[in-house]
């Protein structure tokens, strides 16, 4: 399996607009490059681009949400670390013949879709108790 480049990095907040106050002034931004509310995933986000690279503020829009969850075990902070490839499934495939577990969602599928892409949750019991997911999205900008 081939890395492209991270995609990003998520950070799991309580309150997402006091973690935009926090954020934005160090990132040098007024406002998100890409806001979003993901009903499927429970989450609000709010992306910004650093060069090709995003960092994401991630909060939950249910207590049973898996940010909500995060954040009730080991409190806010980062949460995932997301690699892009080529191709989630093959990916999938690849590094399930190695022995990585995967997350499935609440339908028991391991590739989610998301826009124009795929992604899927690495185990992070795995990978040193960091959530890592595989994404094949190949837009840049929120484009």
């Amino acid at each position: 399996m081939k890395i492209n480049k991270i995609d990003h990095i998520s950070i799991a907040v309580k309150n997402l607009d006091e973690a935009r106050k926090a954020w934005e002034p160090l990132l040098g931004k007024d406002k998100p490059d890409d806001a979003y509310v993901d009903e499927q995933e429970k989450i609000r986000v709010a992306r910004y681009w650093i060069g090709e690279v995003g960092f994401e503020l991630m909060e939950s829009t249910a207590p049973e949400g898996d940010v909500a969850k995060f954040i009730e075990k080991r409190g806010p902070g980062v949460m995932l670390v997301s690699f892009n490839v080529e191709n989630t499934r093959d990916s999938i495939k690849e590094l399930q013949d190695k022995g990585y577990p995967f997350i499935s969602d609440v339908r028991g599928e391991i590739a989610r879709s998301f826009r124009n892409c795929e992604f899927a949750f690495v185990h992070p019991k795995k990978l040193n108790g960091v959530l890592t997911e595989i994404i094949d999205d190949k837009s840049f900008g929120g484009e």
